[in-house]
């Protein structure tokens, strides 16, 4: 079995979803044995004219997105770090928004080196609960070669626009051709798609039917948040 994930790391929905994804494929694996799932992480960039080199706060960002006060923007963070911190995670609301090129192209890299969910793990934390400045090559190096990424590769790819520049628009293309319009989505082998960070227990039952026959199904977003072209949902907005 396969699962393709869409995702961004300037995404909440999709830090806390990959939480939720991973706590239902640990209870699909409780009750199929040793069934092998594959992850592969798919590029998506909600910002992709966003500048690599940025200093603007997250919070003046979402002020000047959705054209509210800083306090009500600093209110609509509370409640996304409130979901959070339900799945045990880390959040802060004091990070930079960026650019997301670069992370998207060294998670290719990282594909290519099986270190690719350890990576965007490390992305995640790294922006959400340590708030880093992930457009600083050092910061983004550091990262990398903890994951398990080779030093001399990294400055490889950061050196080089153009390296997996293409299997980063394929990815978008491919999420575009499934109507993929936010993220974080997943599609299980072709047969599912589940699009929003739903709850642990719908991916443990997607995975069980996508397992069980191969029927072509799709699982709507329904009240489950996304991020996409407009923003990202805020529970209780």
């Amino acid at each position: 079995m396969r699962v393709d994930i869409w995702s961004d790391i300037a995404c909440p929905w999709c830090y806390i979803g990959k939480a939720r994804f991973e706590a239902g494929l640990a209870a699909f694996a409780q009750r199929n044995g040793n069934h092998d799932v594959e992850v592969v992480h798919r590029s998506f960039e909600l910002d992709p004219k966003a500048p690599a080199a940025t200093d603007l706060p997250v919070l003046d960002m979402l002020s000047a997105k959705y054209g509210v006060s800083r306090t009500q923007a600093e209110a609509m963070e509370a409640r996304v770090a409130d979901a959070a911190a339900g799945e045990g995670l880390d959040y802060r609301s004091d990070r930079i928004h960026g650019n997301t090129f670069d992370l998207h192209r060294l998670l290719h890299l990282a594909k290519a080196h099986v270190v690719q969910d350890a990576l965007l793990g490390a992305f995640y934390r790294a922006n959400f609960a340590e708030a880093r400045p992930l457009a600083d090559p050092a910061v983004l190096t550091g990262i990398a070669v903890a994951a398990g990424l080779p030093a001399d590769e990294v400055a490889r790819v950061l050196a080089d626009p153009g390296a997996y520049a293409q299997e980063v628009r394929a990815d978008e293309r491919a999420a575009a051709e499934l109507g993929a319009t936010g993220v974080p989505f997943f599609v299980i082998d072709r047969k599912y798609g589940i699009s929003g960070g739903q709850p642990a227990e719908v991916f443990r039952q997607a995975l069980e039917r996508a397992h069980a026959d191969g029927a072509v199904r799709v699982l709507a977003a329904g009240e489950a948040e996304v991020c996409g072209d407009e923003g990202c949902a805020v529970p209780g907005a």
